[in-house]
């Protein structure tokens, strides 16, 4: 393992992902996988709460550009093509979110199990961002 200067970061806060259709983010995120809604701006971004942390829906048109007049000094920024985002639950969640992506209509990309015997479950959202849903313990989190 490799050594750091203290203090380190405790954890991830935000992830964002990009899409240019924040309505359809909003279904997926919000409706299909349920997360919950904090805030909708527009066509600019929609945030979602996912346990402790936050999931950020940016729409790139929107937050590459700035006026200069608002009261928030954030810089522009975006990104292009496919991103990834994994999400964790434990395994009898992860089953039933399995059956409830199929019953979408979603295709998985793939389902199988990690060498550690962690399971991951790949969809695509409707931006074409690769959403993973992972146990925990495939990084050795939460496990004793």
């Amino acid at each position: 393992m490799t050594s750091h200067a203290e203090p380190a970061p405790d954890g991830i806060l935000e992830a964002v992902l990009y899409a240019a259709d924040l309505d359809a983010a909003e279904a997926f995120y919000g409706g299909l996988l349920g997360l919950d809604l904090v805030r909708r701006q527009g066509t600019r971004h929609v945030f979602f709460r996912c346990g402790d942390g936050m999931v950020l829906i940016f729409n790139p048109e929107e937050t590459r550009r700035t006026d200069g007049t608002g009261d928030l000094p954030i810089p522009p920024h975006g990104a292009e093509g496919p991103g990834h985002l994994c999400l964790a639950m434990e395994a009898p969640a992860l089953e039933a979110m399995r059956a409830r992506l199929e019953a979408a209509g979603l295709g998985i990309e793939s389902d199988f199990e990690w060498p550690n015997g962690a399971r991951s479950i790949y969809v695509r959202d409707p931006a074409g961002n690769s959403v993973e849903f992972a146990e925990p313990r495939l990084w050795g989190i939460g496990t004793a």
